[in-house]
């Protein structure tokens, strides 16, 4: 992509509606419609939603492909996309303001500070949706299944929460097993590290990404975990 089109991509977004912005990640500052400076923690779905709606976090949502999907396919859920990449988001928020999806947002953010900006108890589901595996040894705690993110998740879920990995990386996927296998009160409710070798468990896996569809065109496998944390 050209700058001239990133730089276009950032400028619209700012004008966008469905779309929050932290530039400094030192900073729990969140910017709004046309940079206007707003508070949305504890308050998605009073402020934002105007509902009282279940709340469902899409982490490392890329072009928020599966935000989107989930958002037409539940209306009476919210949705909140978020990524670090803006020129990403753009694409999926550009799709959720044509098709005037109301019940989907997006925020631009680092992960690592997800709770300076959701509130404790605010998250009922979180999909974590082909994030980087992080291969390299050092790199392991970004991971978005490494106990430091698992400890992040304890403090926006709620009590009914429920996590899913969806990802073609069989390290990420092996690593994940043992992190939440060794993380105190955590629970695998579901695992498959192929998950189209049978009928499917979850109507929800139906949805493919971008990246999945290249993945599969590459003949690569699908897996996918699901679990609870202890709160």
């Amino acid at each position: 992509m050209s700058r001239r089109n990133k730089l276009q991509r950032f400028a619209d977004i700012l004008s966008y509606p469905n779309v929050f912005e932290n530039f400094d990640p030192h900073e729990a500052i969140l910017l709004g419609h046309q940079g206007e400076e707003i508070n949305l923690k504890g308050s998605w779905n009073s402020k934002h939603f105007k509902n009282d709606n279940p709340l469902v976090l899409e982490l490392a949502c890329g072009r928020g492909e599966y935000a989107v999907a989930l958002a037409r396919k539940y209306p009476n859920k919210n949705f909140i996309g978020v990524d670090i990449k803006g020129a990403r988001i753009w694409q999926g928020a550009t799709i959720a303001l044509n098709e005037s999806l109301a019940n989907v947002a997006f925020l631009r953010t680092r992960i690592e500070i997800i709770d300076s900006f959701i509130d404790k108890n605010e998250i009922d589901e979180i999909w974590i949706t082909f994030p980087d595996p992080f291969l390299r040894e050092s790199k392991s705690n970004r991971r978005l299944t490494s106990h430091y993110f698992l400890n992040k998740y304890k403090e926006i879920l709620n009590s009914e929460h429920v996590i899913h990995l969806k990802t073609d990386s069989p390290e990420l996927y092996a690593y994940s097993l043992e992190s939440i296998g060794s993380f105190e009160g955590a629970e695998i409710i579901y695992k498959h590290d192929n998950i189209y070798a049978q009928a499917l468990e979850n109507e929800d896996l139906k949805i493919k990404t971008y990246y999945e569809r290249m993945h599969l065109k590459n003949e690569l496998t699908i897996k996918y975990l699901r679990f609870k944390l202890n709160l």
